[in-house]
């Protein structure tokens, strides 16, 4: 078997995926890519914005790269700032929200799965993050 050779990938040249509350995608390390075992990427939440509340089929660790983040987790809120890491376990509903009125949060998430889905709370929809297309 031969292994892929490292990538560098670059945020500019990779398509935003828009999603619910205004955020935007945009997927770093993928299958496509060579990676087997993990999927990161970043993800813009504007002023007063936020996710919807969702949990995933695996761990999910979330890098606060600029702004300030309240995150609702397993029904608790607490606020994480920039450099600050949010780990999210596997099925545990969370959401991150940009309390500011003027600055974008934006975030930096691995999932530890290739096969990483997002089950929205609302209506229980299930789906890959890799079927979401920008």
């Amino acid at each position: 078997m031969t292994r892929p050779a490292a990538a560098v990938i670059r945020r500019g040249d990779m398509p935003r995926i828009s999603r619910a509350g205004g955020a935007e995608t945009t997927r770093m390390v993928t299958p496509e890519c060579g990676a087997g075992a993990f999927l990161n990427g970043f993800t813009e939440i504007p002023p007063n914005g936020a996710i919807p509340l969702h949990h995933h089929n695996c761990e999910e660790s979330v890098l606060i790269v600029a702004g300030r983040a309240v995150v609702e987790s397993g029904g608790s809120v607490f606020d994480a700032d920039t450099g600050d890491v949010v780990w999210q376990p596997e099925g545990v509903p969370h959401r991150f929200i940009n309390p500011s009125e003027t600055g974008t949060l934006l975030i930096f998430w691995t999932y530890s799965s290739v096969d990483a889905t997002r089950t929205l709370a609302e209506t229980n929809e299930t789906r890959p993050i890799l079927a979401e297309s920008g």
